[in-house]
């Protein structure tokens, strides 16, 4: 077995199974922002590659045949940070205009006492979103207590 040191890992980008391609690429690009870096239309095989600045962030694959499930394995949540807590509230006004379902009424914090937290809603198919910033929500409720909110949502 080597010993050889290895680099440091980072997340690449999240690839999301996806029931309908069209109505999540619309999602992901008008509610949160993305641009459309690529796509693949085949019969049988539709994805489309989403990110910022032409860095990949998201794969979106048209293969689930059903919507998010959270008793199963797999992805729990996907989170987004942002700069500031005004920015959190500015995607929370664009978010609600559109009539996405949310977990929590507004910002809320991480946990009782925490300073870092955000809004926590879902995609088409269900799949649980966090946008939240590790400062300025001091005084946001916390809706878990002492347990993260981002765990239990």
């Amino acid at each position: 077995m080597s010993t050889a040191a290895t680099g440091t890992l980072r997340t690449g980008h999240i690839g999301l199974n996806v029931t309908d391609l069209d109505r999540s690429l619309a999602f992901y690009r008008d509610a949160l922002g993305f641009a459309l870096l690529g796509e693949g239309k085949e019969e049988d095989r539709r994805f489309a590659f989403l990110g910022r600045d032409g860095e990949l962030v998201l794969t979106l694959w048209q293969q689930a045949e059903g919507p998010y499930r959270p008793q199963a394995a797999g992805l729990h949540h996907l989170a987004f940070s942002a700069g500031t807590i005004e920015e959190v509230r500015a995607y929370e006004e664009r978010l609600r205009g559109l009539g996405v379902d949310f977990a929590h009424e507004g910002v809320v914090a991480h946990r009782e006492g925490a300073a870092s937290g955000g809004i926590f809603f879902h995609d088409p198919d269900g799949t649980r979103l966090e946008i939240s910033v590790p400062t300025g929500a001091e005084d946001a409720p916390a809706p878990s207590g002492s347990a993260p909110t981002c765990g239990f949502f």
